[in-house]
């Protein structure tokens, strides 16, 4: 069943997902924009999408680039969870997971690490 939530307090909980980067990571992220939209309206059910060029893969012609971008679907989020806690838990797991490849890591190994 759906969970119903505002929002603020969604945008609220993404704020604290990112809060839990590591300092020493946080600070190493740039040219990146969190967004929260609804759906992603090509895949209805997508959680997260990273769009841009990995840490990993920039080289000296990504000055000037425009940010890539982390978007969290809000819709669907709620969709999969059932309560208040697991809305949490999957926006921090979600929030993480697209960070995450941000920094080059990819689902294979986010798998592994057990952020999928």
């Amino acid at each position: 069943m759906a969970v119903t939530m505002s929002a603020d307090r969604f945008e609220e909980l993404v704020g604290d997902a990112l809060d839990l980067i590591p300092p020493e990571l946080a600070s190493a992220i740039d040219n990146v924009v969190v967004l929260i939209e609804p759906r992603n309206p090509e895949d209805p059910h997508l959680l997260g999408l990273y769009h841009g060029i990995a840490l990993t893969e920039r080289d000296s012609h990504y000055g000037g680039s425009l940010p890539d971008t982390v978007t969290i679907y809000r819709e669907a989020i709620l969709d999969v969870c059932g309560d208040e806690r697991e809305v949490v838990e999957e926006v921090a797991i979600t929030v993480i997971h697209e960070i995450a490849h941000y920094f080059g890591i990819d689902e294979d190994r986010l798998h592994e690490l057990g952020w999928g």
